[in-house]
């Protein structure tokens, strides 16, 4: 695992480094540790932006055991897409399934943007339900698109808010 501390993020020549570095070159977790958050391993109540890409199944195979010591673990989807190229005719259900049987405490909320970003609603989503971490795949678009129209994975970069672990 790469961890990044608010000293890091506070450095945008550095960070980009770092966080490309342990996402791409070294396949490793990334966990952002903002300026004022306490980070733990062992946290009580964790949010899982959850999009069904591979980086987001990813995010959640890896801290497997990070996820089943959780008293809560919430799978958050904003305005999913039902069919079968997406999250399937129940969103959220094949992920929690999955969770479940991996003994973790799962609940899914698919929540809608209402015209905010996807970044700000997961942001304000885990301020609601107290979470003390994110886990979420990272750059599911090239890291281009990224720089030039935006995306969640920059926008949490740019904002973490709370600790958030990143997969890719």
């Amino acid at each position: 695992m790469t961890i990044v501390g608010p000293e890091m993020l506070a450095s945008h020549m550095l960070k980009e480094k770092v966080i490309a570095g342990g996402l791409f070159a070294s396949g490793s977790l990334v966990l952002l540790v903002p300026k004022g958050a306490r980070a733990t391993l062992k946290p009580k109540r964790v949010l899982v932006a959850w999009d069904a890409s591979l980086e987001a199944s990813r995010a959640v195979r890896e801290p497997l055991d990070i996820l089943a010591g959780a008293n809560e673990v919430r799978i958050v989807m904003i305005d999913p897409i039902e069919d079968e190229r997406h999250h399937g005719a129940e969103p959220g259900a094949d992920v929690a399934t999955y969770l479940s049987r991996h003994g973790v405490k799962v609940m899914v909320d698919r929540l809608p943007s209402s015209n905010h970003s996807i970044a700000d609603v997961l942001r304000q989503h885990a301020v609601d339900t107290g979470a003390e971490l994110m886990v979420m795949g990272a750059y599911g678009h090239s890291r281009l698109r990224e720089r030039i129209f935006g995306g969640v994975t920059m926008s949490m970069l740019e904002e973490p808010g709370l600790p958030i672990l990143m997969a890719r």
